[in-house]
């Protein structure tokens, strides 16, 4: 089947222009610079005048939930999201019920996939303290990397013992597998919330999570995991950055617009610390109560600052849905976790209209960038040969996000009662129309990602 997206803007690697793109299946095989369509016979017309076509999102940090705590969301539900959200690609986390520690837990988690999922997959296996001789075993062109909770986590699978994780550092270097970290200081979240407690009595007001799950305990942890893998030569991506002082840690990516070496600490942004500060607690509550903690407005807006300075690296979600029965309560008491998939393309498009980036960069942090440091296989840029993950958003009237247009199964957002002006009208996965203004094909299922695992290349230099 032939199909060509015409008239659009097309956005990618640095550049805009009008023109048109031809798809051949699933693949781009025409991208031209004219307001003129290219001559030729084809299957399906997309109008996309007056729309930004930029390629598919890859979202490189999500809980979907499945296996095991499917009442909060499962891997159907939450990929039906990620369509409508313009997210053609997503790297699920391990602290699933069974987590993804062992290698026969992971596979079963590609075989669900395989059935369920709307878009592109792939899942990280997770570290533990008693499971680094499984990363030698890993097939290293099926995942993104491996993740590591250096702080307390969701499903208790904190790794703090020093043994455990030099041996984690090093095996990750020496088997050319990134190490994705969280970064939070268990012995100083659990003090400041024994004094909290002290204070305020077993279920601390929600006001209280960022001074419990503190900037020193991000820090301190992040600094940590940067020093271990200096000295074991290993790539590792921070997640969730929170805190101002966590920036000085990464390396600054250049965001050249080729295909060079990626720095060998990186830092990943998701969408609660670019949204909300502190002062959101008092009217959004334990809705914004997320691991790390939403922290100061002078965080946030340090965090806004660094994604066009080249600090952060890519943008995610940590898309973690919740009864919102589990959101009721204090630090002690609510589940931490939100929601954001699906309204993160359109959430970072409004952070442009503010002027805190442009949209070639929204571009790189959402797509380029996630492909270029995992090193995903003909995916993340819009490229003859490439496999054809596309995002048509448009500029229109104003909507409003309300519990009927939400696609995750626990049906609440943060953002309820916000609106946006920018839409996400259509999405492509390996060529075919997923997702076609407020429409999805649900019989359709995509693809396993695959990863260039050669030898890991990044940039040694200091």
């Amino acid at each position: 089947m032939k199909t060509i997206i015409e008239g659009g803007t097309i956005v990618n690697e640095g550049r805009s222009f009008i023109g048109s793109l031809v798809i051949d299946n699933d693949r781009i095989i025409n991208i031209t610079e004219d307001s003129k369509a290219p001559r030729g016979s084809y299957d399906k017309h997309v109008d996309a005048t007056g729309c930004y076509v930029i390629p598919g999102l890859i979202d490189e940090h999500v809980h979907f939930r499945e296996p095991g705590l499917t009442d909060k969301g499962d891997i159907e539900s939450e990929s039906r999201a990620a369509a409508f959200g313009g997210v053609t690609t997503y790297f699920d986390m391990p602290n699933t019920k069974p987590q993804t520690t062992i290698l026969e837990a992971l596979n079963e988690k590609f075989e669900l996939a395989s059935r369920k999922s709307h878009v592109n997959y792939s899942f990280f296996f997770g570290a533990t303290n008693n499971n680094v001789e499984l990363i030698e075993q890993l097939d290293s062109t099926r995942i993104p990397g491996v993740k590591l909770f250096m702080g307390a986590s969701t499903g208790n699978m904190l790794v703090d013992k020093n043994e455990d994780l030099n041996s984690i550092f090093k095996a990750c270097a020496q088997h050319h597998l990134l190490l994705m970290t969280h970064c939070e200081d268990s012995s100083i979240i659990n003090h400041n919330m024994s004094e909290a407690m002290k204070v305020y009595g077993s279920d601390p007001d929600i006001c209280q999570h960022p001074i419990i799950r503190s900037s020193r305990a991000c820090y301190e942890s992040s600094k940590l995991a940067v020093k271990l893998a200096r000295l074991f030569n290993t790539r590792l991506h921070i997640a969730h950055i929170s805190t101002a002082e966590e920036l000085n840690l990464l390396d600054k990516n250049s965001f050249v617009e080729s295909e060079g070496l990626m720095p060998r600490v990186t830092g990943e942004a998701v969408l609660a610390h670019l949204l909300f500060s502190d002062e959101d607690y008092m009217t959004k509550g334990a809705l914004i109560k997320c691991n790390p903690a939403v922290k100061t407005a002078t965080d946030r807006e340090s965090l806004l600052l660094a994604l066009e300075s080249g600090y952060i690296t890519c943008i995610g979600t940590d898309h973690a849905p919740h009864k919102l029965s589990d959101k009721q309560g204090g630090c002690a008491r609510a589940f931490s976790g939100m929601p954001m998939i699906q309204f993160s393309l359109v959430s970072m498009l409004s952070l442009v209209d503010e002027g805190y980036l442009s949209m070639k960069r929204l571009v790189w942090l959402m797509c380029h960038n996630p492909a270029r440091l995992f090193n995903v296989f003909e995916r993340g840029f819009l490229r003859v040969g490439y496999k054809a993950d596309i995002a048509i958003v448009k500029k229109e009237e104003p909507w409003e996000i309300t519990e009927d247009i939400i696609q995750s199964k626990c049906k609440w957002s943060p953002l309820m009662g916000k609106q946006f002006n920018w839409h996400v009208v259509g999405t492509f996965c390996n060529g075919h129309h997923v997702y076609d203004n407020g429409v999805i094909d649900s019989n359709y299922c995509g693809e396993e990602v695959k990863f260039r695992r050669k030898e890991y290349e990044v940039d040694l230099s200091d």
